[in-house]
């Protein structure tokens, strides 16, 4: 049986119709493969739309503000990816357009081989392999190879199956229908196995180890944070910063935190501050952050560090904040 061959007649009859599909337009493309990384379709589609709509060429992304952007991005996690996008935006403008090989594509930030991969392929036709989630599913499930895919050794492997696997005349159909073979055919939890068009040579299949496939040897290490925010309200106005470099949720905006307060002076809020929800949790890839959130209602401003700015607290939906601000949001505003 012809794999590639095969792949391709199942997506003529079950590929997903997207609209970055519809085009050659390689901001288009990229801008749709950095909205999905670590991003499910469903939630990315919506996003992929509105930053055509506000910004339907790379010259103009490359000219908002990072402010407006990052608002834009707001609620797909992941903030230096927006980070990154605004940059390499600035970039292509720089080199008078988007370039076209592999290795070019790679100096663009925020793109890695699989993305770099990607462009190549669909937007330029270019014979590079693309690996993702998917392929390595498919791949390690059909040809039961047992490689951890997180490993050095693995990652060679499968690179070099994929792309002695690509038809030269058709990278780009290729390159989506293995992915989404992937996504609809051979799923991660109770793929399709009785209608496979594969299903006959496929070794996990054969010896019944499609659930032991793919392998992988290591576990993300999580470490948890703890916050304490106060929500604090004077006259209709509330206080919030923008986070600084170094530490997750960069350029963002947030409550202050209660050792922003800790001097002798401020200590007071302790004691007039109402606890409204203690550890509202979310969960990032590397971290577990636990927050406590205070409503706190003086009479007058009080000192905080001078990074702070106070806004009308109607206007805080102009600004881009963390997830877990918002959720904390939600608390304040449902009381």
């Amino acid at each position: 049986m012809n794999f590639a061959a095969t792949i391709l007649k199942w997506f003529k009859s079950n590929g997903r119709s997207l609209p970055w599909r519809e085009t050659e337009n390689p901001y288009a493309i990229w801008l749709s493969e950095i909205i999905l990384q670590q991003t499910r379709i469903s939630q990315g589609m919506s996003y992929w739309k509105r930053f055509m709509a506000q910004w339907p060429t790379v010259n103009e992304l490359a000219a908002a503000a990072e402010d407006d952007v990052l608002k834009a991005w707001q609620g797909l996690g992941y903030y230096s990816r927006a980070r990154n996008l605004h940059s390499a935006a600035q970039q292509v403008v720089k080199m008078g357009g988007f370039p076209q090989t592999f290795k070019e594509l790679k100096m663009l930030k925020g793109v890695g081989d699989y993305t770099a991969a990607a462009i190549a392929s669909i937007a330029f036709g270019k014979p590079e392999a693309v690996v993702d989630g998917n392929v390595y599913r498919v791949l390690s499930r059909y040809y039961g190879i047992e490689t951890p895919i997180d490993s050095t050794e693995g990652k060679k492997e499968f690179q070099a199956l994929a792309q002695a696997l690509l038809p030269i005349n058709e990278p780009a159909n290729y390159n989506e229908a293995i992915m989404d073979f992937g996504a609809i055919q051979c799923t991660p939890t109770s793929p399709r196995c009785t209608t496979c068009p594969l299903c006959e040579s496929c070794i996990a299949f054969r010896e019944q180890r499609i659930n032991e496939l793919p392998v992988k040897i290591k576990k993300v290490k999580q470490r948890e944070r703890h916050f304490t925010y106060l929500y604090i309200e004077v006259e209709g106005e509330i206080a919030i910063h923008q986070r600084g470099a170094g530490d997750i949720c960069q350029g963002l905006w947030e409550l202050p935190e209660a050792q922003q307060l800790a001097s002798s002076k401020e200590s007071v809020w302790a004691k007039d501050a109402l606890l409204l929800r203690k550890g509202v949790k979310h969960i990032l890839t590397h971290q577990i952050l636990l927050a406590d959130i205070y409503l706190w209602l003086p009479k007058v401003r009080p000192q905080l560090p001078s990074d702070f700015i106070w806004i009308n607290k109607q206007d805080i939906d102009n600004y881009a904040l963390p997830r877990l601000i918002e959720i904390l949001l939600k608390e304040i505003f449902t009381q």
